[in-house]
């Protein structure tokens, strides 16, 4: 499965526009929708992204697969992969928050974006401070 540069460019382009039109339509009142349907274009965006990295990382377990090459790599999938989880947490948190299907407070919605961006953050750092040395 592989895509290229363009290509990932425009369907996100394509499922950003899609979200934004519905979250318009839906805070200018002119469409009735559940909060749950006005996130579908970022959810199918978003299984999109995990069924191709659980693609590759699933491409390890193959044969003939040499698990020290690739360690690191295989860290940063992982770490794509909780970010992913944490973000589906957050939407469909937040959804259920707008919605009224709980009485869940504000703070505890964005719970799982903090923790992301906590994460992002430490990612960033690791990737700037960090001297590898050969």
């Amino acid at each position: 499965m592989r895509m290229s540069l363009a290509q990932r460019v425009l369907l996100t382009w394509l499922f950003t526009l899609l979200f934004l039109i519905m979250l318009v339509l839906k805070l200018d009142e002119k469409a009735p929708w559940n909060w749950f349907l006005i996130f579908i274009p970022v959810w199918i965006f978003d299984t999109i992204l995990l069924v191709m990295l659980i693609v590759k990382m699933a491409g390890r377990c193959k044969s003939g697969f040499d698990p020290r090459n690739g360690s690191q790599n295989m860290k940063k999938k992982g770490w794509y992969l909780v970010a992913m989880l944490l973000k589906l947490a957050f939407c469909l948190a937040l959804c259920a928050k707008l919605q009224r299907f709980t009485a869940m407070k504000l703070a505890y919605v964005f719970i799982p974006l903090w923790a992301l961006l906590i994460g992002a953050m430490l990612e960033l750092a690791y990737n700037i401070f960090y001297v590898r040395r050969d």
